[in-house]
């Protein structure tokens, strides 16, 4: 990986090269203020209000020149439009023809100018970054808080783009009047939906998405699956071609996620039942359900290391342990034994190859389609999420094969039984194992001639919390550019979870709580579903299935509304501090604080509470693949990885929580469980406001 200060001095425009962010001399005077204040020199006061000085000089260079470009970008567009109306009074196609190509180069020239920007502002967020790590991450909250919202703010000319955007739409208009209405007087203001042909638009559009961080249905979707999306012009080459890309080993992935997430949630409606015909208290349930949630936190540790060498052989062993673990879940009834129910939920969870879905979509999958492979994913897990209850909810008869009971208990665990043995058996037949495997298979044979070794080193930028002597060198590597070796550890993947940990920044640590909180209020509300509404309601298993399915299927419409139409008007940031409010409101609606507990209660609050926690989560989730070291970006002990485990962990505790409230009564059940998620709501929010200026 090349670092960003030898990608500045390669990517830039020759002839502004005056203009760019002297990324180097914020280096040298970063160091020497470190010097300084180490020997006691100067205090860390002073340090901040110079280099805010400096910063600000670099950054007023950086906005009067965009402003110039603009304006002659401006201006070149007002003179076609002259032109473009005398065209009306004598249409010409020639001319038409000369005036296309006209704007396209006002477009390439804006293409460029706004990769300026884009270059500028990263250079930007890593200065404060390496300021932050330094001087106990204090500057970027003190330099945001008094430069973002002051009325003469450059900062924002830079992060917030809005004369370039202008500039953007006026082309837009311009070019797709030229292209698709000539002669007429449709715009593209009365028609939002029109698609244009014009490469150079499409290639302005990606340029401002990429700067502005705006996004569709699609791309916040596959923000859910915190899968890494590479830039298509960051000069990374695609490993993956359509010749190697193999579509049925895509959609087997994409079904195995879907299958797994049935897997899960179609014991809900049932699991209180389950327990109660086995001998045990009905909120043992919890353990039921939380039993997979547990042997998940260790399965995706393993099947993540494994995806570094095979996707076949991971998938299989899912598959067995899969059909192994719910015929032990369906067994358990005639067994009349807890222990095996147990056996039978903790082989699911060894079964979870969530982290080999995702890999495979992050490595195999060519770029142009990873998007929607990302989609693919979630969509497959909220569709499962939904199908799962409204299974159990026709699964409700009882017959007697030979011995065999079978009855709305045992039924999830046969259904899913089947359906992960002609999983097996579809995957066996058709799944096609990547190329580079088969690779790295015959390089690691043994050669009499040679014994060559091939190391890829992944990229990113280390970020160590604590600045030891110890760990200067590598924490320095990049801003080294003749120190290659340093550098190059410095873009090693992490290989424990204490090396990852030690990644973790403020801002990465606030959004995996926030990540945990939204995933344990989310299980609270799930899996005693159940037994709340039975106690207060008297609802049927039928009835429960309904209103669970009912929730799973909000994450598809919700996820269109925020990812059409709310992130292109809102910071994500803001969307996230909202949310983790609404989340709040829906935690306490919740509280039984009369004798009498309504069903709208109930069914509005737990509305609030999921909705706006699927809300969350996109948000989140995008923000974390943001402030996240890309260390974490590959390797083993990946930001997927980590994500995962810490919704998991979160799963397990919010499921025993609801086993150990049991013991004080079902009367207090709810309560009691909601008190820990209203807690970790609160102190959530609590870091997302001490983190907010970070996530600028």
């Amino acid at each position: 990986m090349v670092n960003f200060g030898k990608k500045l001095m390669v990517d830039q425009v020759e002839e502004w090269k005056g203009y760019y962010i002297n990324y180097k001399l914020m280096k040298k005077m970063l160091k020497q203020y470190v010097e300084q204040t180490q020997h006691g020199g100067k205090d860390c006061e002073r340090v901040l209000k110079e280099f805010s000085r400096i910063l600000d000089d670099q950054i007023e260079r950086i906005v009067l020149f965009l402003l110039q470009q603009q304006g002659h970008l401006a201006g070149r567009i007002e003179e076609l439009g002259e032109q473009s109306t005398a065209l009306l009074e004598q249409y010409d196609i020639s001319q038409v023809s000369q005036l296309r190509d006209a704007y396209r180069e006002v477009g390439f020239d804006l293409i460029k100018l706004l990769r300026f920007v884009d270059m500028n502002a990263t250079g930007i967020r890593k200065i404060l970054k390496k300021f932050d790590k330094r001087f106990g991450y204090k500057f970027t909250d003190y330099y945001v808080t008094t430069r973002a919202n002051h009325p003469y703010s450059q900062l924002q000319q830079v992060f917030k783009q809005v004369g370039i955007v202008a500039v953007v739409g006026a082309l837009s208009r311009n070019l797709e009047y030229l292209q698709h209405h000539e002669g007429s007087f449709v715009s593209i203001y009365d028609h939002p939906a029109v698609t244009l042909k014009d490469p150079v638009i499409d290639q302005v559009n990606h340029a401002v998405q990429k700067l502005t961080h705006a996004t569709n249905f699609l791309q916040f979707l596959g923000q859910h699956s915190l899968i890494v999306q590479e830039d298509a012009q960051s000069g990374s080459e695609d490993l993956v071609d359509d010749q190697n890309y193999h579509f049925m080993s895509l959609i087997l992935n994409l079904v195995n996620t879907f299958l797994y997430m049935v897997n899960t949630y179609i014991i809900v409606p049932t699991a209180d039942d389950y327990a109660v015909s086995l001998g045990a208290a009905a909120t043992v349930c919890g353990i039921i359900i939380g039993s997979m949630a547990v042997a998940q936190v260790f399965s995706s540790v393993y099947f993540s290391a494994w995806s570094n060498r095979s996707y076949f052989r991971p998938l299989v062993f899912s598959s067995i342990m899969l059909f192994l673990g719910n015929l032990l879940y369906a067994l358990a009834y005639d067994l009349n034994s807890l222990i095996v129910l147990l056996i039978g939920r903790l082989l699911c969870g060894l079964g979870s190859a969530r982290a080999v879905n995702r890999r495979y979509i992050s490595d195999c999958v060519p770029l142009k389609m990873r998007l929607q492979a990302s989609a693919g994913f979630v969509s497959a897990s909220a569709l499962g999420m939904a199908c799962g209850p409204a299974l159990a909810g026709f699964l409700q008869t009882k017959f007697k094969i030979f011995s065999l009971n079978f009855n709305q208990s045992t039924l999830p665990g046969w259904v899913m039984c089947i359906a992960w043995l002609i999983y097996l058996l579809w995957l066996w037949l058709t799944f096609k194992e990547p190329e580079h495997f088969t690779k790295t298979v015959v390089s690691e044979q043994p050669s009499e001639s040679s014994h060559q070794g091939n190391a890829n080193l992944e990229e990113g930028l280390a970020q160590p919390l604590l600045i030891g002597t110890e760990r200067r060198q590598d924490e320095n590597s990049e801003d080294n550019d003749d120190n290659e070796v340093a550098s190059q550890n410095s873009h090693e993947p992490a290989t424990s979870i204490a090396s990852a940990y030690r990644l973790l920044t403020p801002s990465v640590k606030a959004q995996l709580l926030i990540y945990f909180m939204l995933k344990y209020a989310m299980e609270i509300l799930l899996s005693e579903s159940s037994v709340v509404t039975t106690y207060y309601f008297s609802w049927s298993t039928s009835a429960v299935a309904i209103f669970l399915a009912i929730l799973g299927l909000t994450v598809l419409p919700v996820n269109a509304i925020v990812g059409s139409y709310i992130t292109n008007l809102f910071e994500d940031r803001q969307i996230l501090l909202a949310s983790e409010v609404m989340v709040l409101i829906g935690i306490i609606m919740s509280f039984r604080f009369t004798p009498h507990y309504s069903i709208p209660q109930y069914v509005i609050s737990a509305l609030i509470t999921f909705v706006f926690a699927e809300v969350l989560e996109g948000v989140n989730l995008s923000l974390l693949s943001r402030v996240m070291s890309s260390r974490l970006s590959r390797g083993t002990y990946n930001g997927g990885l980590l994500s995962t485990e810490a919704g998991t962990l979160a799963r397990v505790i919010a499921d025993a929580t609801i086993t150990a409230a049991g013991y004080l009564g079902t009367d207090l059940l709810l309560n009691v469980t909601l008190l820990p998620p209203l807690v970790i709501c609160i102190l959530s929010i609590a870091a997302t406001l001490y983190t907010y200026n970070t996530l600028y």
